[in-house]
């Protein structure tokens, strides 16, 4: 690689460092938020809403397409965080 793509890259390297950091508090809030849907769960199986999964996911398609982003890879994303939240969920659900 030229010295030239070289600082080029780290440039860009950089601003999706910066970018992984926003992520990680708007995760921070969204774990929150999660939290207190939990607290108004009355059993596991409440967990899990297909309907619901159903509907963010066809959401964020329009979106992603709308914002000519490729949807399969808002789609990877999305289910990935749906599922890791299901599954924090049920790690941390307490009987009432």
């Amino acid at each position: 690689m030229s010295p030239i793509n070289k600082k080029k890259l780290d440039k860009l390297r950089k601003k999706l460092d910066n970018l992984d950091n926003s992520f990680i508090k708007l995760i921070k809030k969204r774990t929150s938020l999660v939290k207190q849907v939990l607290e108004l769960k009355e059993s596991k199986k409440q967990i899990i809403d297909r309907k619901r999964i159903k509907f963010i996911l066809n959401k964020i398609r329009k979106k992603s397409l709308n914002n000519k982003i490729d949807p399969k890879i808002t789609n990877r994303i999305w289910k990935n965080m749906i599922y890791s939240y299901i599954d924090f969920e049920k790690r941390n659900f307490k009987k009432k």
